[in-house]
């Protein structure tokens, strides 16, 4: 005797996993450590902004560089009657150098009187005519260096472009920075009352 049965609706494979008791849990689970990556990267991306060049509070070094017009000169020339100096390690290829241009700008404007702010131009990848025509090109009202030799790389233990370092009015490093997103405004405030 056959009996008859109700066809029973196909379900995938795919399915009958994600629909297991224990798939919330292993869902949660990567759900959990992904969200705790992403907190991790942000904490990390917040703290490079300390992490770059040579630690808080180290004497800043002299570095012989020169001025767009060859002339020697010396980076902790910039650091002069006990001002603090803002130091950018520049290139005219480098984006995020672009990126900065108008807080370098808007650090000039509000702290030109009471602090140097420099552009190092930095020798990879473009000469010092280049860096003249940029500047000539762009009105920029803060100071170009051009560090041929690469000694204030060296000595500053820059790994890029677009890292800046503020020296208090002693000499000091009081700020390591790299990337666009940096607020020097606050950084160069905080310098100053410091």
């Amino acid at each position: 005797m056959r009996t008859s049965r109700t066809p029973r609706p196909k379900t995938s494979s795919r399915a009958t996993a994600l629909s297991s008791p224990g798939m919330g849990v292993r869902v949660k689970r990567i759900l959990f450590v992904l969200a705790s990556l992403l907190a991790l990267t942000l904490v990390v991306s917040q703290l490079r902004a300390q992490e770059v060049s040579l630690p808080l509070g180290t004497q800043g070094p002299a570095a012989a560089l020169e001025d767009l017009e060859g002339n020697p000169v010396d980076l902790l020339d910039f650091v002069e009657e006990g001002k603090p100096a803002l130091i950018e390690f520049w290139a005219s290829w480098c984006h995020e150098c672009e990126a900065l241009d108008p807080v370098m700008a808007q650090v000039q404007e509000a702290f030109g009187d009471r602090a140097s702010v420099v552009a190092v131009a930095v020798a990879v990848s473009q000469s010092l005519r280049r860096v003249r025509r940029h500047v000539e090109d762009h009105s920029t009202s803060h100071t170009f260096l051009w560090d041929g030799e690469g000694n204030a790389v060296r000595n500053y233990k820059v790994p890029g472009t677009s890292v800046v370092v503020i020296l208090d009015s002693q000499g000091k490093v009081a700020y390591t920075g790299s990337g666009p997103d940096q607020d020097l405004m606050s950084a160069m405030e905080k310098v100053l009352e410091g």
